[in-house]
């Protein structure tokens, strides 16, 4: 299916619309002459190769927030490092597919590392034995490249990543997105959901402006018809790494994200301190988890990730019911 650009029609009827490239909103798109020949309407083969190459991944997750600056890419990092060091045997990946603003080379001290393509694929950048990492990162010239892509250019770039990245056995792939409900999340969640999706994790902070962008983005999520595994609640309080004394700097006047899922009916995954010590580890590419083993942050990281993998065990067995 081809991809509809940015500055489509804003009365745009879909490309599998049997009004596409005809309505009177087509007049003037670039895109007419390709919707009104009934290409769109075909299969995607981008779909079956996303679900060949990701078939030996067991559950595949999003980390979304329709909110920026809630800490999606830490939290990710931090998933992913606390998920791989809790079970040896547990293989973890992350694809960062904030195309615009990739964090992850840096977030997991990875930055300046290439990736190599083989006969199988592109390989990923091992951080640890059971942790790889792919990003848009590691193709840039320099850190400080801006990525200036439309629409397009950015979903067939999420395109080559699903389906090109050798990734081998992986029992955990987790998703770094940008914020909001734009190209790379349905792009992402189109293919994946042809490859089995197992769910996504919202993040939030406490104050209600946060709160009301993240309400969106479980619209969006059940709009597309994609599990919800919980809400994680970041920078909820703050810890002083002195004293260990606890404030909250971000007061949560409504209740915070834990009366938000109550009300939605989603679950709540946990929330993260908000621990100065820990935005200068991903600054410098550190692994918090083994810097600080003693903080509040990696006993309620442990806690929240037991919950993720017992909601994918869930999912499991939800998908193995319906198929029967």
């Amino acid at each position: 299916m081809a991809d509809v650009p940015s500055e489509a029609p804003e009365h745009c009827p879909g490309t599998q619309s049997e009004n596409a490239g005809k309505a009177s909103a087509c007049a003037g798109c670039p895109n007419q002459s390709l919707c009104s020949s009934g290409a769109t309407k075909q299969p995607d083969p981008g779909i079956a190769l996303v679900k060949e190459r990701l078939s030996s991944v067991r559950n595949k997750l999003l980390v979304l927030s329709g909110k920026g600056g809630v800490g999606k890419s830490t939290v990710t990092s931090l998933l992913s490092r606390c998920l791989a060091a809790n079970n040896p045997d547990r293989n973890v990946g992350v694809l960062d597919i904030d195309i615009c603003g990739p964090s992850q080379p840096r977030v997991l001290g990875v930055l300046g590392e290439q990736v190599h393509q083989s006969g199988s694929g592109w390989s990923p950048v091992y951080i640890e034995d059971n942790l790889s990492l792919m990003s848009i990162g590691f193709l840039l010239s320099s850190p400080s490249d801006a990525v200036i892509w439309r629409g397009p250019k950015k979903n067939g770039m999420i395109r080559q990543f699903l389906s090109e990245v050798d990734w081998g056995r992986l029992d955990y792939l987790i998703l770094d997105t940008p914020p909001g409900t734009s190209d790379e999340h349905l792009s992402a969640t189109s293919y994946l959901k042809g490859a089995g999706i197992t769910g996504v994790i919202i993040v939030t902070t406490p104050p209600q402006v946060a709160l009301l962008d993240v309400r969106k983005e479980i619209d969006f999520c059940r709009k597309v018809n994609i599990p919800i595994l919980g809400v994680v609640e970041n920078m909820s309080i703050f810890v002083c790494p002195k004293c260990k004394n606890t404030a909250e700097i971000f007061p949560a006047s409504s209740g915070g994200a834990r009366a938000m899922s109550n009300e939605l009916n989603v679950e709540f995954l946990g929330s993260i301190p908000l621990d100065p010590l820990l935005a200068r580890c991903c600054d410098e590419g550190k692994n918090f988890l083994t810097e600080m083993p003693d903080s509040p942050t990696v006993n309620a990281l442990n806690e929240i990730c037991k919950s993720i993998v017992r909601k994918c065990e869930e999912e499991k067995e939800n998908c193995l019911n319906n198929s029967q």
